[in-house]
């Protein structure tokens, strides 16, 4: 099973290695595409620092950081001056993940919200999504969830869960086809929003987009499941050939209920996988550093028991 981190690489970071070089709208609206091309392509030549690191040390999972593309939604791909760059180093990118056997993924922001009701958020939310999807083409990944566009519903519009639910699956059909073809949705770590037997009966039984399980989230809102349950309805969800993927965290602390939803820093509890094989994607504040801390303490026994439900559902 592959393990991987999100994003930023603290190591490289170190070194000014960066994913997320970005600028304020200000900044995006003064200087325009010119600076903002300049901008990707620095990201983008970092990005593959970061691929060869994660080879390197045998990581073969890792997620892109939206903001290698600052204000994507702002501007198709093809208009940015340094395109033909941006798509060759794209290329390369996807290149070699492929030859490394790497799995990509991306975890667009919050603010993207197919259960709207807003007709500009979901604009843009589309316009996000597809541009994601774009990057992913330029690099040559498949279409396929495999290389995932993990998203939350986002919305519960104020308790009308089933019209959120309904709109997801409406709006959904606006992406493009290999948008829809990545696209997965993840379980909510709040009562108010949507645990995992939910998006089974609201979304994928309705368009059969995949669910990724988050341990954490469930550990917070198991929705009346088990964590085996739901886990189990969660990789029952993938197509037959793809890995699933499920995202792991522990809570910052169990004494203070108000940080049972912060990740901590690391993880040192043995994640439970009943039996199943599945891809894990780690959410800790230390990221990769994380993720190796982690392979050292299972290697050694070290690791913790999992966590014990909560005895009642947060608020």
């Amino acid at each position: 099973m592959r393990i991987g981190y999100a994003c930023l690489n603290t190591a490289l970071a170190e070194e000014k290695i960066s994913v997320n070089r970005g600028m304020i709208r200000k900044t995006f609206l003064e200087k325009g595409l010119s600076y903002t091309g300049e901008l990707i392509i620095r990201n983008l030549q970092d990005l593959l620092l970061v691929l060869r690191w994660n080879q390197e040390h045998d990581i073969l999972f890792y997620r892109l950081s939206s903001s290698m593309f600052p204000w994507m939604s702002e501007y198709e791909l093809e208009e940015l001056p340094q395109f033909s760059q941006i798509a060759a180093l794209l290329k390369e990118a996807g290149e070699f993940a492929s030859s490394s056997h790497m799995r990509l993924s991306f975890h667009p922001g919050p603010f993207n919200v197919l259960a709207s009701e807003k007709p500009d958020v979901v604009q843009k939310t589309v316009k996000e999504l597809d541009q994601h999807a774009a990057i992913m083409n330029l690099m040559q990944l498949s279409a396929t969830p495999f290389h995932k566009i993990n998203i939350h519903v986002g919305s519960s519009l104020q308790g009308n869960k089933e019209q959120a639910l309904q709109n997801f699956c409406k709006n959904y059909q606006r992406l493009q086809s290999s948008t829809k073809a990545r696209l997965t949705v993840e379980n909510d770590d709040k009562p108010n929003m949507f645990s995992t037997g939910e998006l089974y009966e609201g979304i994928h039984k309705k368009i059969g987009i995949p669910l990724v399980f988050d341990y954490h989230h469930h550990f917070c809102h198991p929705g009346g499941q088990s964590q085996e349950e739901a886990l189990m309805q969660a990789l029952g969800s993938w197509p037959e050939g793809i890995r699933p993927i499920v995202h792991y965290s522990e809570p910052k602390s169990l004494k203070d209920r108000k940080l049972l939803r912060a990740h901590s820093d690391y993880i040192e509890r043995r994640i439970p996988s009943y039996g199943r094989e599945f891809d894990i994607m780690i959410e800790a504040k230390q990221k990769e550093e994380a993720l190796l801390r982690y392979r050292e303490l299972q290697k050694n026994g070290m690791l913790k028991e999992p966590l014990p439900p909560l005895p009642v559902e947060t608020k």
